[in-house]
């Protein structure tokens, strides 16, 4: 009986280490942002990621995507991102909405995380101005 109890208490102490790592998944991404630091968002990149700016819509690579978004950021400085809403979509997905202010203006920020393999990736992200 004892060791119905450990499992028991060890499946639930996983359970939850596997929801904060992955509730910090979606703010590591908006903290990159905010800070307009590439690296930190390229740790969450899917495979492929599709990437709008100015209602162009493409998919990327991986390692395409770390080149468009270092490009996007090089080209607007951040000087405040505010995430106005978020969270979880289903179970299987989460998503943030923000304003990124930056030197060249103001642009709606849309980010989609859907979980792979234990883990949330971007799947999306959108820049509208």
């Amino acid at each position: 009986m004892n060791k119905l109890y450990k499992r028991f208490f060890l499946s639930i102490l996983l359970c939850f280490s596997l929801l904060a790592a992955n509730a910090q998944a979606l703010e590591d991404v908006t903290n990159g942002i905010r800070n307009g630091n590439v690296t930190m968002i390229t740790k969450y990149l899917d495979n492929t990621v599709a990437i709008t700016m100015s209602n162009n819509q493409s998919i990327y690579s991986k390692a395409q995507a770390e080149i468009v978004l270092r490009d996007f950021f090089t080209k607007n400085p951040v000087k405040q991102f505010t995430v106005r809403q978020g969270g979880p979509s289903g179970t299987s997905a989460k998503y943030a909405v923000g304003a990124l202010e930056t030197s060249n203006g103001t642009f709606q920020v849309y980010l989609v995380m859907n979980l792979k393999d234990d883990n949330f990736l971007l799947r999306e992200i959108r820049f509208e101005k």
